[in-house]
């Protein structure tokens, strides 16, 4: 069983909804990133999503957007990223999971980058741009190396596709919670319970919800139909603001 997938099984034999913040790598500074990851690990997040900064975020709003923009004006790349996960293995309780795009991770190199990944203790990889129908050869190269490409549906995401993803999918399913970019919202689409009870009987791994998710609060309508919680918009705005993971994560805890 992946990590990941362990991770928010423990959470939910707790009682609790499993926890998946995120923040880009290098936000919102090089040295606090690594300080924000420890903190949002000594709160108990199940697993941590690091965002690979790239320029063309076409699934991200505009305050991840900002965020990941500014990690590239400050250098970070593919190389920062999996140097400081090595230096760091081990270290945390969390799953760790790399959230990005296609192109930097072909332009790295799919060995080398599933090589990284597993010599940086990564267990998953989100790739926004990459439909099911492409991600054949991604597999080949995750596989051997025990990292697991976490399968996106969402609201518009028939039940038979979502059976073409679950037929092999690991760790964990990303519900997108909306038909748009990631972002803050103070309310969520009254289609989400019947999708989300669709994704329920296809798949056999947990279920998180994203996209839009800003407080815990939110989740209560959603209780039996989604195993964990993926946020990352309200966490950069809170850090931003001059704000810890700490205080950030209290609510949630």
């Amino acid at each position: 069983m992946n990590p990941m997938q362990i991770k928010i099984e423990e959470a939910k034999a707790r009682g609790k909804v499993g926890l998946i913040p995120f923040l880009p790598a290098g936000f919102p500074d090089r040295d606090r990133f690594w300080k924000e990851l420890e903190g949002l690990d000594d709160c108990g997040a199940s697993v941590i999503e690091i965002g690979m900064p790239f320029s063309d975020p076409v699934a991200d709003g505009p305050v991840v957007e900002k965020a990941s923009l500014k990690c590239l004006d400050d250098g970070i790349d593919l190389a920062w990223i999996f140097e400081g996960l090595k230096a760091r293995k081990g270290r945390f309780k969390a799953a760790l999971l790399l959230m990005g795009y296609l192109n930097p991770v072909y332009q790295y190199g799919l060995d080398k980058f599933a090589s990284d990944c597993e010599a940086g203790g990564v267990s998953g990889l989100i790739i926004a741009d990459m439909p099911f129908e492409e991600s054949g050869f991604v597999k080949e190269a995750l596989t051997p190396r025990g990292v697991s490409l976490v399968p996106l549906v969402g609201l518009n995401t028939t039940k038979e596709r979502m059976q073409l993803y679950a037929d092999d999918a690991e760790g964990f399913c990303y519900f997108v919670s909306v038909l748009g970019t990631t972002g803050q919202r103070e309310s969520l689409p009254v289609k989400i319970k019947e999708k989300l009870a669709e994704a329920r009987e296809v798949f056999d791994i947990p279920i998180a919800l994203g996209f839009g998710i800003k407080h815990p609060d939110q989740l209560a309508q959603f209780e039996g139909l989604m195993d964990a919680a993926v946020f990352g918009s309200a966490l950069i705005s809170h850090i931003e603001g001059g704000g810890t993971s700490h205080e950030f994560m209290a609510p949630w805890m």
